[in-house]
């Protein structure tokens, strides 16, 4: 299992990773669909935290697998049977979301978890045994991975009073194996290669939110309730997912990945901020989902929550992507400022009767502005 070459030409994500994100869309949707039904049963903040914690395990498990295949990919039987275990886990995952959310029990989620975590632990360990000059990086990768995962079987018997610290230092404790790992020496991740696994996990966010919201208007539509406010909220949806599909590929990531964003700093600030981006795409579709419960009546939260619910991911999404991905282009400032401008009238948008519209529309026009402003598009294009 040496590392592959950091400049192979035509790198592109191999259908096992293709199956990996497949199946991870399952733990995506589960999430999904258990943060609409907290928001719509009023329980905004306990729903929201347990959503942040759940999509961490499932972001941070696919982030640190998709890194691990860049450097380390040679497609043999024993590798593939590595990633079908993790594909297990992230399934035992998906099926313990639901009971994560409504009860607090985390014991299906952490051996999901755990059994994904461990299967990349022993991929890492046969890196090291093959890739001498990393050996290092390595062994502080699987090592790290191991602790943390004794760490979450621990907190299992953690009382319930004292879990929420337990889970923040576990969150710590996680995000920084990375950095110590590589501390040692940069494992040979493909630039190109990693840019498109990114981006193809932003398709399959984008796309379970537009999956959630037409499941939700259609339920409302076959309720026959106001056909007007499902009008708006479905066009409103479709100009909001559309929008953020092409803001988010306005720039090219791999352009950066491969000059400035090789420093350690930049590189984990641009990997680590996609969790808000990740995430954020995939509360949009609960929100419109919660919406919608709105004009159906299934939900008795006040219209400003249930506007919220519309607008904060999509602001969350608009300044995290503008952060990490658009920012760091160096663009000029009258491609800059729009950005702020477009969350302030995002947010401000859930006072509006059709909040999805309105928010929509100021995406929409956030588009246009970011097009004519862009005189660099057809150059990166070519790239």
């Amino acid at each position: 299992m040496p590392g592959r070459d950091p400049r192979e030409p035509h790198r592109t994500a191999t259908p096992l990773e293709l199956l990996f994100d497949l199946c991870f869309v399952i733990a995506v949707s589960q999430a999904s669909a258990s943060l609409r039904e907290a928001v719509s049963d009023g329980h905004c903040v306990t729903g929201s935290l347990r959503f942040a914690l759940v999509f961490f395990t499932i972001w941070w498990a696919w982030m640190n697998f998709t890194w691990l295949a860049s450097a380390y990919d040679p497609d043999d039987v024993p590798y593939r049977l590595a990633v079908l275990v993790q594909i297990t886990g992230s399934l035992v995952l998906a099926a313990g979301v639901a009971r994560a959310f409504q009860e607090g029990d985390l014991r299906v989620i952490t051996l999901g978890y755990v059994l994904l975590r461990t299967a990349l632990a022993a991929l890492w360990l046969r890196a090291a045994r093959s890739d001498t000059g990393r050996r290092r990086t390595a062994l502080r990768f699987a090592t790290g991975v191991t602790v943390c995962q004794v760490g979450w079987i621990g907190l299992l018997f953690v009382p319930a009073s004292a879990q929420l610290a337990g889970i923040i230092v576990m969150i710590i404790a996680e995000l920084s194996v990375p950095v110590w790992a590589q501390a040692a020496g940069m494992t040979p991740w493909h630039p190109h290669h990693i840019a498109e696994r990114y981006e193809l996990f932003t398709l399959i966010v984008l796309g379970e939110s537009v999956a959630a919201a037409t499941a939700a208007v259609r339920s409302a539509f076959d309720q026959n309730h106001d056909a007007g406010a499902l009008y708006a909220l479905a066009a409103g949806g479709l100009l909001m997912v559309f929008a953020m599909w092409w803001l988010y590929f306005a720039r090219p990531a791999h352009i950066l990945l491969a000059t400035t964003h090789q420093a350690h700093h930049k590189r984990f600030t641009w990997a680590y901020g996609h969790y808000l981006i990740f995430a954020a795409a995939a509360a949009e579709g609960a929100g419109l989902a919660v919406y919608a419960d709105h004009i159906t009546g299934r939900t008795h939260v006040p219209p400003l929550v249930a506007g919220a619910a519309v607008t904060l991911p999509a602001a969350i999404f608009l300044i995290s992507a503008w952060a990490v991905h658009v920012r760091p282009h160096r663009t000029s400032r009258v491609e800059q400022l729009p950005f702020p401008a477009a969350v302030v009238l995002i947010l401000t948008a859930a006072l509006s009767p059709a909040p999805a519209l309105a928010a929509g529309l100021v995406l929409a026009v956030l588009v246009v502005v970011m097009t004519v402003a862009d005189p660099t598009r057809r150059t990166w294009e070519r790239q």
